[in-house]
């Protein structure tokens, strides 16, 4: 399991926490940080989203009630949002991280954490938004360099 995934799920932890408590100071956070035996680049990889999403939750969630058709945001699973909020903030912020790698990495996500339908609602959600956002091919023109 490579170090950004692992990162991904510590973050997805952490803002599953923050939804369930309404909240979590620094302090918190830290401690929760401080208890997960991930290496340090993955730590701060989880971090970086954490914070990343906190600071942006609410243009995040405007995207994501957005895109939802027949559905409403509130009715989302905490599960689904978190991955939601996650995979979104990479695709927005995160320019180093290609947008199918984001995308493929929220469905595993919600396979492993979601329920059944989970990997493909959010692979539905984000592919939207990304799509409207012309965000689909992000990062793809570094991979294609490489491949030179």
């Amino acid at each position: 399991m490579g170090l950004r995934h692992l990162g991904r799920e510590v973050a997805l932890k952490a803002l599953y926490r923050i939804d369930i408590c309404g909240g979590a100071t620094n302090d918190e956070l830290v401690l929760f940080f401080e208890n997960f035996s991930a290496e340090e680049t993955a730590r701060k990889f989880a971090v970086r989203l954490v914070e990343g999403v906190r600071k942006e939750q609410s243009s995040l969630d405007k995207y994501i009630a957005d895109s939802l058709e027949h559905w409403s945001i509130k009715r989302l699973s905490r599960v689904d949002h978190s991955i939601l909020r996650l995979g979104l903030y990479e695709l927005l912020y995160m320019d180093d991280i290609p947008a199918r790698v984001t995308i493929d990495e929220a469905i595993e996500l919600a396979k492993a954490y979601g329920d059944q339908g989970s990997g493909r609602f959010v692979n539905g959600v984000l592919d939207e938004i990304a799509g409207q956002l012309n965000l689909r091919n992000k990062g793809d023109e570094r991979s294609d360099a490489k491949a030179e």
